[in-house]
């Protein structure tokens, strides 16, 4: 009694073997029946030269490989085996891309790098026809050298200098007649007519003098026209007189300051009317 109850307290697992047998269910249930007491999985090798649906060397391919769940495992091994494949290919396309990127890259990089005047003299390949062979060229190609001296050599220049000194002539001959012209042609003068309004201090001013002090005013550009007086009130009368003046030599300021330098007769002097002519 006092055995089992020692067995009782000591921490033994009696029921290992039903854990064992448990997990052995189960894994079968998801691999399927063991052979031989061992089961291998099925395993696509990408390197290897079998196809796609074929086993690998000892592994199991019966039809307990795919069934149960761990087919699917095998279908998804054999689907990541096929995209490694896939890929590899890809691979290699990507490489052959790369490779032919690098050979044109040299090639530019060569033809950068030969000068034109290289390209120029090469010799160039020429298709001749069997019956027919081809002309040597009688000429060699021109040096940059001989360019520049064929560039400066103008084979026109005489005729052009002489076609400029030609219109040059022609250009001052009409300038010159276009002057002459200009001057035997009269000036226009600006002119105007004014009617002026000139009147006396009273009745007793003396109208005929005051007329004959106006008229005595002689300017370069003044010419005095008709007059008449004109009653404005209490006896009163106003001369009213028109003159013609150029307008760059005469202005009316200062001829009215002129007319009224007379004060004895002349009060005041007005413009009736101003006229352009």
């Amino acid at each position: 009694m006092a055995t089992t109850n020692f067995l009782v307290h000591e921490k033994i697992w009696f029921d290992k073997f039903k854990y064992d047998d448990a997990e052995r269910k189960f894994y079968e249930q998801m691999n399927g029946p063991v052979a031989g007491g061992s089961r291998q999985l099925k395993v696509m090798l990408p390197s290897s030269p079998e196809a796609p649906g074929q086993a690998a060397p000892g592994t199991s391919s019966g039809p307990g490989a795919s069934s149960g769940p761990g087919g699917d495992h095998s279908e998804l091994i054999v689907r990541i085996a096929s995209l490694e494949v896939e890929n590899q290919n890809l691979r290699g396309v990507v490489q052959d891309l790369q490779q032919a990127i690098s050979r044109l890259e040299a090639r530019l990089s060569t033809l950068e790098k030969s000068s034109p005047t290289h390209r120029a003299t090469a010799p160039q390949t020429q298709h001749v026809s069997p019956m027919r062979q081809a002309e040597p060229p009688t000429k060699k190609a021109a040096t940059p050298a001989e360019d520049d001296e064929d560039n400066d050599i103008d084979l026109f220049g005489s005729d052009e200098e002489e076609e400029d000194k030609e219109a040059a002539r022609l250009r001052e001959e009409r300038l010159r007649q276009y002057a002459e012209k200009k001057a035997k042609k009269p000036l226009l003068v600006a002119k105007s007519s004014i009617l002026l309004d000139v009147k006396p201090w009273d009745d007793e001013t003396d109208m005929a003098q005051l007329e004959a002090c106006v008229r005595s005013i002689q300017l370069d550009g003044l010419v005095w026209g008709a007059s008449k007086l004109v009653p404005v009130g209490y006896g009163i009368r106003k001369l009213q007189i028109q003159c013609v003046v150029e307008d760059d030599k005469v202005g009316t300021d200062f001829l009215e300051e002129e007319i009224t330098k007379f004060e004895e007769h002349v009060q005041s002097v007005d413009i009736a009317a101003f006229n352009k002519i």
